[in-house]
């Protein structure tokens, strides 16, 4: 009898481990959420929330709802979220980062113009 209750035991605490295992979050939805969180904040700092508004709330609706479907444990979907949330985050970072680019290239052009007119200024009155 003791026997039988002990296998009995040791059934039912596999099988409740088994189930909480099963029932836990999946390891590679949590890491690519965590991807794409790590690329919603880089893409946040670099400027994306007045050069890409749509692109970056689109990453972050796409996270938002990744989160919800691990929570929900729904790998695939969640995996699938995420994934898509990095790529947006990425296109958000690189206008970003663009608009910037172009901002700098404006200012440099704008100050060779005005050294230019500087220096012809200076080679008339010396003439």
């Amino acid at each position: 009898m003791d026997t039988r209750y002990l296998n009995l035991t040791a059934a039912a605490i596999a099988l409740s481990c088994i189930a909480m295992a099963a029932y836990a979050s999946n390891p590679v939805a949590d890491e690519t959420i965590a991807v794409a969180k790590a690329a919603v904040e880089r893409a946040e700092q670099s400027g994306a929330p007045q050069a890409a508004p749509v692109e970056l709330a689109s990453a972050r609706d796409k996270l938002a709802r990744a989160e919800k479907a691990n929570a929900d444990h729904r790998a695939k979907p969640a995996i699938a979220l995420a994934d898509q949330a990095t790529v947006d985050a990425q296109v958000a970072e690189a206008t970003a980062q663009k608009e910037r680019a172009a901002k700098a290239a404006a200012e440099f052009d704008a100050s060779m113009a005005t050294l230019r007119q500087e220096s012809n200024r200076t080679s008339s009155a010396n003439q």
